[in-house]
Parts: structure tokens; C-alpha cells; sequence
């Protein structure tokens, strides 16, 4: 309930706050009981201050999808046939995958980059041709790429990055697609974290028990192979996908010209979290959009000490987590924006 007590601010003590101050004080005198919009409040906030100002804007929100092929796939990690990849990237070009509908719906532009997919596509307007080879090595047997490849990937999807960004877009979603990912993200998330692999595999793409043996097996014996590896971008080079390897030079490139980053689910996380071993800072720009339902993706985030938008029960990948968040990041700007004060509305404070 609200307390009949009017208060504010007088204007020489606002002149003196720090932004941060005057921003949580421009929050706390909205028409609520403090703190009554939760983590609404929290990601006005982070906006607010990436974008240095009290009224702050979401402009040419757009998802990007980074597709690619794993040699892992051949080695039966995954529900699906390696050939599901390029067949689903045909699919976003026909604009007929979720994560087309939810954009639609929420005003998001999508672009589909061929980061390393096993097939060759035809020109579209939606597809941007960055390939860096037609699917990585197995990593059971030795890296997943060359470090020039690795270069590759990171440097040209910067600058694909940078083109949306000179186009206006100040927020900008990362998604993927690539039977066998989930098993580069976990190999990931193993090595960063330092954890017996079983306690990161989850069931992907919907592998059956007898599958999941399989696939921890699997995944089991490229740790073994591989040893113990701690710099992010060795793990990256070894295990990563060129999906992940680019995703990873998007999010640093997005960072570097302070756009706000919409991380999707477990795939995406463990791009985020090997460019954060590299540039903590990046947290301040990210915003995480839904905790997966593959088993690991909770404990990755608890980790990272962050936390999702949403809890659906998602693991679909593609981007479908920050399509669905999208509005709710444009509520909490609205809110910030549009919402009236006590003063202005003539509320009694408490």
C-alpha cells in the first residue's frame, strides 16, 4: 500500500548524484511501492547505464542466427542427422523456424549467417556467407579447427557486427544452429568451469537414454584425449563449433561498441562465458533471456552469477529465448520512459 508522505529530491542534492543514483531515484519515485516491478527495475537499470542516460532507447533490435556443422555430429551425439542443419537454415530463409515467427511478432530483424555449414547456399537477402570450412573436425580425434580458422571466425563476424551496428541497432540478439552443439557447449563449460563432463551433458536435441550413455561416453573421451585446457580460446579452437566461435566474435565486437547483448540459451552461454573469461566486463551489456531446459544450462548461469528472463522449458536454440524476451526488455525501458512519477501524477508517496 502507499503511505501518505510526499518526498523528493531537491534539486541541488540530484545535481550531485552520480548517474547510477539518479537513475535508481528516477525507479524508486515511479507510481509503485519500490522495488514492486522486480527485475524490470534491475534491467532498467543496465540499459540505462550502458547507455549513459536517464531515458534510454532500444533502437533496430536485431537476431542474429549463427549456423554451422560439428564433426562430433558423425560420432552420434545428437537426436538428429547432420544434414538437419543446412536443411534448417533453408528453413529460416523460408521464414517457416520459431525464432522467425517470435521476430516477426516482436519487431526483430534476422539475419542467418553460414558460419561453417556443410552445404552451399544459394544468394538470399536473409543470408550472410561467412564460412569458415564445412563443418569442423571431430574433436575426438584432434581440434575442432585450425587457429586460422579460429582468426576467421572471430574477426569476420565483428565485422558483420559492426555493419548492423552502423545501421542503427543498439541491442542485438545471438542465436545458433548445429546438430552436435549442445556437445561443444558442454565440452566448453567443462573445461572452463573445471567439471567432470557428465555433470554438463545434457539431452540436446531429445537423445533417449541409450543415446545419452552413448554421448556422455562420447564426450568423455575427448576430455580424455585432450587433457586439461584453460586458455578460453584453446578450448574455444578445440571444441568449439565455428557457430560458437563466431557467436563469440560477435558478443566481443557488440561489447566493444556498447550495444546491449541478448544471450539465448546453453549454446549461446557458453560463447558469452568464454569471451567473459577474456573481458569481464561484458557482463555489464549482457542480458541473459531464458535458463534452458537442457539440465546444465542453470548451474552454467548460476556460475556466471547471472540471471534469465524467462524459464519456458526451451531448448530449441536459434535465438528463440531473446525473440520471446524482446518485449519484456522493451517493457522495462517503457516503463523507465513513459511511466509517471508521484509528483507528476500527483500520488501521495509514502
Amino acid at each position: 500500500m502507499y503511505l501518505v508522505h510526499t518526498y523528493a529530491l531537491p534539486r541541488s542534492h540530484n545535481q550531485n548524484m552520480t548517474l547510477e543514483e539518479q537513475i535508481r531515484q528516477k525507479i524508486d519515485l515511479k507510481t509503485k511501492p519500490v522495488g514492486a516491478l522486480g527485475y524490470l527495475e534491475t534491467l532498467a537499470l543496465k540499459i540505462a547505464l550502458v547507455q549513459q542516460t536517464l531515458t534510454p532507447r532500444l533502437e533496430s533490435p536485431t537476431q542474429i542466427v549463427f549456423a554451422a556443422d560439428h564433426g562430433l555430429a558423425k560420432n552420434g551425439v545428437s537426436a538428429y542427422p547432420p544434414e538437419v542443419t543446412h536443411q534448417m537454415v533453408m528453413n529460416f530463409l523460408a521464414g517457416g523456424a520459431a525464432i522467425n515467427v517470435f521476430c516477426k511478432q516482436n519487431g526483430v530483424a534476422i539475419h542467418v549467417v553460414d558460419a561453417g555449414v556443410n552445404f552451399d547456399f544459394a544468394d538470399h537477402p536473409s543470408l550472410i556467407k561467412a564460412k569458415a570450412g564445412y563443418g569442423t573436425q571431430s574433436a575426438l580425434y584432434g581440434k575442432a579447427m585450425t587457429a586460422e580458422q579460429l582468426r576467421f571466425c572471430l574477426s569476420e563476424s565483428a565485422r558483420i557486427v559492426d555493419h548492423i551496428f552502423n545501421k542503427g541497432c543498439n541491442i542485438i540478439g545471438f542465436g545458433e544452429m548445429g546438430i552436435g552443439n549442445t556437445s561443444s557447449a558442454s565440452l566448453i563449460m567443462a573445461s572452463l568451469l573445471s567439471k567432470p563432463v557428465e555433470e554438463c551433458i545434457g539431452r540436446g536435441t531429445g537423445v533417449d537414454n541409450e543415446q545419452l550413455q552413448h554421448k556422455t561416453h562420447i564426450l568423455k573421451q575427448v576430455i580424455d584425449f585432450h587433457g586439461s585446457i584453460k586458455d578460453p580460446w584453446e578450448i574455444l579452437q578445440t571444441f568449439g563449433g565455428f557457430e560458437v566461435a563466431q557467436m563469440c566474435g560477435a558478443m566481443l565486437q557488440a561489447h566493444q561498441n556498447n550495444m546491449l547483448i541478448m544471450v539465448d540459451g546453453f549454446i549461446a552461454t557458453a560463447a558469452y562465458a568464454l569471451v567473459h573469461a577474456v573481458e569481464p566486463a561484458i557482463a555489464n551489456r549482457s542480458i541473459f533471456c531464458h535458463v534452458s531446459n537442457e539440465s546444465a544450462h542453470r548451474h552454467f548461469l548460476d556460475s556466471l552469477n547471472q540471471k534469465a528472463i524467462l524459464d519456458l522449458n526451451l531448448r530449441l536454440g536459434e535465438g528463440s529465448g531473446c525473440a520471446l524476451a524482446y518485449p519484456i526488455i522493451q517493457a522495462s525501458v517503457n516503463f523507465l520512459n513513459e511511466m509517471a512519477s508521484f509528483e507528476t501524477a500527483g500520488v501521495s508517496n509514502r
